[in-house]
Protein backbone atom coordinates (compact mmCIF):
# COMPACT_ATOMS: atom_id res chain seq x y z
CA UNK A 1 0.00 0.00 0.00
CA UNK A 2 2.66 2.46 0.84
CA UNK A 3 4.30 1.82 -2.32
CA UNK A 4 1.39 2.34 -4.39
CA UNK A 5 0.93 5.74 -2.15
CA UNK A 6 4.57 7.06 -3.07
CA UNK A 7 4.06 6.07 -6.75
CA UNK A 8 1.23 8.54 -6.92
CA UNK A 9 2.79 11.27 -4.49
CA UNK A 10 6.17 10.47 -3.61
CA UNK A 11 7.64 13.66 -1.57
CA UNK A 12 6.06 13.45 1.76
CA UNK A 13 5.75 15.69 4.89
CA UNK A 14 8.16 15.16 7.44
CA UNK A 15 7.00 14.87 10.88
CA UNK A 16 8.11 18.44 12.75
CA UNK A 17 7.23 19.05 16.68
CA UNK A 18 4.60 21.63 17.11
CA UNK A 19 4.79 22.03 12.99
CA UNK A 20 2.70 19.81 11.49
CA UNK A 21 -0.95 19.79 13.26
CA UNK A 22 -3.72 18.89 11.47
CA UNK A 23 -4.23 22.89 10.67
CA UNK A 24 -0.45 23.06 9.03
CA UNK A 25 -1.40 19.54 7.33
CA UNK A 26 -4.50 20.76 5.69
CA UNK A 27 -2.82 23.83 4.53
CA UNK A 28 0.11 22.08 2.86
CA UNK A 29 -2.48 19.36 1.27
CA UNK A 30 -4.04 22.38 0.07
CA UNK A 31 -0.94 23.31 -1.89
CA UNK A 32 -0.10 19.81 -3.14
CA UNK A 33 0.88 18.15 0.02
CA UNK A 34 -0.81 14.33 0.15
CA UNK A 35 1.32 11.52 2.01
CA UNK A 36 1.29 13.88 6.11
CA UNK A 37 2.97 12.52 9.33
CA UNK A 38 2.45 13.94 12.62
CA UNK A 39 4.04 15.73 14.98
CA UNK A 40 5.73 12.72 17.09
CA UNK A 41 3.32 11.92 20.09
CA UNK A 42 4.85 10.67 23.21
CA UNK A 43 4.11 6.94 23.86
CA UNK A 44 3.38 7.20 27.73
CA UNK A 45 0.92 10.19 26.66
CA UNK A 46 -0.91 8.30 24.29
CA UNK A 47 -1.07 5.37 27.26
CA UNK A 48 -2.75 7.53 29.89
CA UNK A 49 -4.67 9.70 27.73
CA UNK A 50 -3.22 13.23 27.84
CA UNK A 51 -4.83 15.87 26.22
CA UNK A 52 -1.75 16.81 24.55
CA UNK A 53 -1.79 12.75 22.82
CA UNK A 54 -5.68 12.77 22.26
CA UNK A 55 -5.31 15.90 20.18
CA UNK A 56 -1.76 15.20 17.93
CA UNK A 57 -3.71 11.37 17.35
CA UNK A 58 -7.00 12.32 16.26
CA UNK A 59 -7.53 12.66 12.84
CA UNK A 60 -10.54 14.26 10.71
CA UNK A 61 -11.66 12.48 8.10
CA UNK A 62 -10.40 14.60 4.85
CA UNK A 63 -6.62 14.05 6.77
CA UNK A 64 -5.09 11.21 4.85
CA UNK A 65 -3.22 9.62 4.01
CA UNK A 66 -1.69 10.83 7.40
CA UNK A 67 0.36 8.41 9.46
CA UNK A 68 0.89 9.00 13.49
CA UNK A 69 4.48 9.32 14.30
CA UNK A 70 5.12 7.71 17.59
CA UNK A 71 8.22 8.50 20.03
CA UNK A 72 9.66 5.92 23.37
CA UNK A 73 12.34 4.50 25.18
CA UNK A 74 9.90 1.63 26.53
CA UNK A 75 8.97 -1.37 23.84
CA UNK A 76 6.13 -1.93 26.11
CA UNK A 77 4.77 1.73 25.97
CA UNK A 78 5.56 1.92 22.20
CA UNK A 79 3.66 -1.45 21.85
CA UNK A 80 0.14 -0.30 23.76
CA UNK A 81 0.66 3.34 21.98
CA UNK A 82 1.00 1.73 18.63
CA UNK A 83 -2.38 -0.14 19.10
CA UNK A 84 -4.12 3.12 20.34
CA UNK A 85 -2.59 5.35 17.53
CA UNK A 86 -3.46 2.28 15.24
CA UNK A 87 -7.63 2.69 16.51
CA UNK A 88 -7.52 6.23 15.03
CA UNK A 89 -7.44 5.01 11.73
CA UNK A 90 -4.23 6.48 10.54
CA UNK A 91 -2.73 5.10 7.15
CA UNK A 92 0.70 4.01 9.07
CA UNK A 93 1.68 4.29 12.55
CA UNK A 94 5.55 5.42 12.05
CA UNK A 95 8.02 5.35 15.10
CA UNK A 96 10.92 7.52 15.79
CA UNK A 97 14.16 6.41 15.79
CA UNK A 98 15.67 9.66 14.24
CA UNK A 99 15.07 12.74 16.84
CA UNK A 100 18.41 13.55 17.84
CA UNK A 101 17.74 16.42 20.41
CA UNK A 102 19.41 15.51 23.64
CA UNK A 103 16.30 15.33 25.66
CA UNK A 104 14.72 12.88 23.62
CA UNK A 105 18.09 10.77 22.92
CA UNK A 106 19.94 10.89 26.07
CA UNK A 107 17.15 8.83 27.61
CA UNK A 108 16.92 6.12 24.50
CA UNK A 109 14.08 7.50 22.66
CA UNK A 110 14.19 8.94 19.00
CA UNK A 111 17.79 8.61 17.98
CA UNK A 112 18.63 6.84 20.85
CA UNK A 113 17.58 3.70 19.28
CA UNK A 114 20.63 3.76 17.25
CA UNK A 115 22.34 2.95 20.01
CA UNK A 116 21.52 -0.55 20.02
CA UNK A 117 20.08 -1.39 16.84
CA UNK A 118 19.18 -5.07 17.96
CA UNK A 119 16.91 -3.53 20.46
CA UNK A 120 15.18 -1.30 17.95
CA UNK A 121 14.67 -4.28 15.39
CA UNK A 122 13.07 -6.49 18.42
CA UNK A 123 10.91 -3.31 19.20
CA UNK A 124 10.03 -2.70 15.77
CA UNK A 125 8.77 -6.40 15.20
CA UNK A 126 6.54 -6.49 18.47
CA UNK A 127 4.99 -3.61 17.06
CA UNK A 128 4.18 -4.73 13.63
CA UNK A 129 2.74 -7.79 15.21
CA UNK A 130 0.48 -6.06 17.53
CA UNK A 131 -1.48 -3.44 15.01
CA UNK A 132 -2.88 -4.38 11.53
CA UNK A 133 -1.69 -1.26 9.81
CA UNK A 134 1.45 -1.18 8.61
CA UNK A 135 4.01 -0.19 10.72
CA UNK A 136 7.48 2.86 9.34
CA UNK A 137 10.24 3.66 10.84
CA UNK A 138 12.17 7.23 10.51
CA UNK A 139 15.68 6.74 11.29
CA UNK A 140 18.79 8.31 10.60
CA UNK A 141 22.21 6.77 9.26
CA UNK A 142 23.67 6.16 12.20
CA UNK A 143 24.21 7.38 16.09
CA UNK A 144 28.26 8.19 14.68
CA UNK A 145 30.79 7.80 13.77
CA UNK A 146 30.49 7.32 10.17
CA UNK A 147 32.96 4.26 10.51
CA UNK A 148 30.09 2.74 12.95
CA UNK A 149 27.34 3.04 10.03
CA UNK A 150 24.28 0.69 10.85
CA UNK A 151 21.78 2.01 8.23
CA UNK A 152 22.11 -0.85 5.64
CA UNK A 153 22.26 -3.73 7.71
CA UNK A 154 19.55 -2.19 9.83
CA UNK A 155 17.47 -1.91 7.04
CA UNK A 156 17.42 -5.54 5.93
CA UNK A 157 16.94 -6.26 9.93
CA UNK A 158 13.73 -4.10 9.76
CA UNK A 159 12.42 -5.43 6.68
CA UNK A 160 12.91 -8.93 7.94
CA UNK A 161 10.42 -8.14 11.02
CA UNK A 162 7.94 -6.73 8.62
CA UNK A 163 8.66 -2.91 8.66
CA UNK A 164 6.55 -1.55 5.83
CA UNK A 165 8.99 1.18 4.72
CA UNK A 166 12.03 3.30 6.21
CA UNK A 167 12.32 7.20 5.71
CA UNK A 168 16.20 7.73 6.36
CA UNK A 169 17.46 11.23 7.27
CA UNK A 170 21.00 11.29 6.02
CA UNK A 171 22.75 12.40 8.67
CA UNK A 172 24.17 10.78 11.74
CA UNK A 173 22.36 11.88 15.58
CA UNK A 174 25.48 13.22 16.54
CA UNK A 175 25.85 15.98 13.62
CA UNK A 176 21.97 16.59 14.64
CA UNK A 177 21.48 19.27 11.67
CA UNK A 178 25.06 20.68 11.01
CA UNK A 179 26.71 19.77 7.93
CA UNK A 180 25.58 18.08 4.46
CA UNK A 181 23.39 15.34 4.45
CA UNK A 182 25.09 12.11 2.68
CA UNK A 183 21.81 10.85 0.10
CA UNK A 184 24.01 8.09 -0.71
CA UNK A 185 23.21 6.20 2.61
CA UNK A 186 19.61 6.30 1.42
CA UNK A 187 20.42 4.91 -2.04
CA UNK A 188 22.90 2.38 -0.42
CA UNK A 189 19.71 0.94 2.17
CA UNK A 190 17.24 1.07 -1.12
CA UNK A 191 19.43 -1.36 -2.76
CA UNK A 192 19.66 -3.82 0.02
CA UNK A 193 15.97 -3.92 0.87
CA UNK A 194 12.76 -4.31 -1.48
CA UNK A 195 10.59 -2.13 0.72
CA UNK A 196 10.02 1.47 0.01
CA UNK A 197 12.81 3.81 1.17
CA UNK A 198 12.13 7.59 2.09
CA UNK A 199 15.29 10.01 1.74
CA UNK A 200 15.33 13.33 3.85
CA UNK A 201 17.90 15.70 4.82
CA UNK A 202 18.70 18.75 2.90
CA UNK A 203 15.74 18.78 1.07
CA UNK A 204 15.42 22.70 0.77
CA UNK A 205 14.06 22.87 -2.88
CA UNK A 206 11.00 21.17 -5.36
CA UNK A 207 14.88 20.89 -7.62
CA UNK A 208 16.26 19.16 -4.35
CA UNK A 209 13.24 16.81 -4.22
CA UNK A 210 13.75 16.16 -7.47
CA UNK A 211 17.39 15.75 -7.80
CA UNK A 212 17.15 13.30 -4.21
CA UNK A 213 15.03 11.29 -5.66
CA UNK A 214 16.88 10.74 -8.98
CA UNK A 215 20.39 10.05 -7.27
CA UNK A 216 19.17 7.60 -4.77
CA UNK A 217 16.56 5.66 -6.83
CA UNK A 218 14.25 5.97 -3.53
CA UNK A 219 10.27 5.72 -3.87
CA UNK A 220 9.69 8.95 -2.09
CA UNK A 221 11.34 12.33 -0.74
CA UNK A 222 10.50 14.18 2.37
CA UNK A 223 10.71 17.77 3.28
CA UNK A 224 10.32 19.13 7.27
CA UNK A 225 11.92 22.34 7.42
CA UNK A 226 11.66 23.81 4.03
CA UNK A 227 7.77 23.89 4.26
CA UNK A 228 7.45 25.81 7.18
CA UNK A 229 8.54 28.99 5.54
CA UNK A 230 7.26 28.12 2.03
CA UNK A 231 4.97 24.92 1.60
CA UNK A 232 4.33 25.54 -2.18
CA UNK A 233 7.42 22.82 -2.28
CA UNK A 234 5.07 20.47 -2.89
CA UNK A 235 3.35 22.10 -5.67
CA UNK A 236 6.43 23.25 -7.02
CA UNK A 237 7.64 19.57 -6.58
CA UNK A 238 4.62 17.79 -8.48
CA UNK A 239 5.28 20.41 -11.37
CA UNK A 240 9.03 19.34 -11.73
CA UNK A 241 7.92 15.81 -11.48
CA UNK A 242 5.24 16.27 -14.08
CA UNK A 243 6.32 14.79 -17.25
CA UNK A 244 4.37 17.62 -19.16
CA UNK A 245 6.88 20.12 -16.97
CA UNK A 246 10.01 18.78 -18.24
CA UNK A 247 12.24 21.29 -20.23
CA UNK A 248 9.14 23.30 -19.95
CA UNK A 249 8.73 26.66 -18.25
CA UNK A 250 10.03 28.00 -15.01
CA UNK A 251 8.43 27.36 -12.12
CA UNK A 252 6.01 30.33 -10.68
CA UNK A 253 6.16 30.86 -7.28
CA UNK A 254 2.84 32.13 -5.37
CA UNK A 255 1.68 35.14 -5.48
CA UNK A 256 1.17 37.74 -2.82
CA UNK A 257 -3.04 37.06 -2.30
CA UNK A 258 -1.75 33.34 -1.48
CA UNK A 259 0.50 33.89 0.94
CA UNK A 260 -1.65 35.85 3.04
CA UNK A 261 -4.46 33.42 2.34
CA UNK A 262 -1.96 30.94 3.17
CA UNK A 263 -1.50 32.87 6.71
CA UNK A 264 -4.95 33.06 7.14
CA UNK A 265 -5.92 29.68 7.13
CA UNK A 266 -2.97 28.60 9.43
CA UNK A 267 -4.26 31.39 12.02
CA UNK A 268 -7.87 30.36 11.68
CA UNK A 269 -6.82 26.47 12.20
CA UNK A 270 -4.51 26.87 15.02
CA UNK A 271 -7.29 29.26 16.97
CA UNK A 272 -9.70 26.61 15.77
CA UNK A 273 -7.15 23.95 17.80
CA UNK A 274 -5.66 25.39 20.39
CA UNK A 275 -7.69 28.65 21.46
CA UNK A 276 -7.50 31.67 19.97
CA UNK A 277 -4.43 33.07 22.75
CA UNK A 278 -1.87 30.49 21.99
CA UNK A 279 -3.13 29.94 18.54
CA UNK A 280 -2.31 33.42 17.33
CA UNK A 281 0.69 33.10 19.38
CA UNK A 282 2.02 29.90 17.41
CA UNK A 283 1.06 31.07 13.81
CA UNK A 284 3.99 33.23 14.11
CA UNK A 285 6.35 30.70 13.20
CA UNK A 286 5.10 31.15 9.50
CA UNK A 287 5.07 34.51 9.08
CA UNK A 288 7.60 34.01 6.44
CA UNK A 289 5.33 32.20 3.99
CA UNK A 290 4.50 35.87 3.56
CA UNK A 291 7.31 36.33 1.42
CA UNK A 292 8.55 39.94 0.70
CA UNK A 293 5.03 40.75 2.84
CA UNK A 294 6.81 39.86 6.06
CA UNK A 295 8.54 42.65 6.82
CA UNK A 296 5.69 44.92 6.23
CA UNK A 297 3.20 43.55 8.34
CA UNK A 298 5.57 41.63 10.95
CA UNK A 299 5.07 44.35 13.88
CA UNK A 300 1.41 44.76 13.42
CA UNK A 301 1.03 40.90 12.97
CA UNK A 302 3.35 39.89 16.45
CA UNK A 303 1.27 42.86 18.17
CA UNK A 304 -2.20 41.65 17.25
CA UNK A 305 -3.34 39.07 20.48
CA UNK A 306 -6.49 37.88 19.14
CA UNK A 307 -7.99 36.61 15.77
CA UNK A 308 -9.83 39.35 15.04
CA UNK A 309 -6.79 41.85 15.22
CA UNK A 310 -5.05 39.25 12.83
CA UNK A 311 -7.50 39.15 10.30
CA UNK A 312 -7.76 43.18 10.25
CA UNK A 313 -3.95 43.29 9.62
CA UNK A 314 -4.35 40.72 6.68
CA UNK A 315 -7.55 42.39 5.18
CA UNK A 316 -5.58 45.26 5.19
CA UNK A 317 -3.44 44.09 2.82
CA UNK A 318 -5.87 42.08 0.67
CA UNK A 319 -7.69 45.06 0.20
CA UNK A 320 -4.88 47.07 -1.66
CA UNK A 321 -4.04 44.04 -3.67
CA UNK A 322 -7.53 43.32 -4.71
CA UNK A 323 -7.91 46.56 -5.86
CA UNK A 324 -4.83 46.54 -7.74
CA UNK A 325 -6.03 43.43 -9.39
CA UNK A 326 -9.37 45.42 -10.52
CA UNK A 327 -7.62 48.05 -11.78
CA UNK A 328 -4.74 46.01 -13.63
Amino acid sequence: MIAALLARDPVVLAPMEDVTDAPFRRACRGVGAAICVTEFVAADQIVVGSKLARRRIALAADDRPTAIQIYGSDPDLLQRAAVIAAAARPTFVDINCGCWIPKIAARGAGAGWLRDPAAMVEMAGRIVAAVEVPVTVKTRIGWGPESDMPIVELARRLEDVGVAAIAIHCRTAQVGHTGPADWSWARRAREAVSIPVIVNGDVKTAADAVRALAETGCAGVMVGRAAIDHPWIFREARALLSPSQAGGAPLVGPTDAERVAMYRELVIGNAAARGERIGVAMTRRHVRVLGELAAAIRPQLFGASTLVDTLAVLDAREIPMRHIATHA
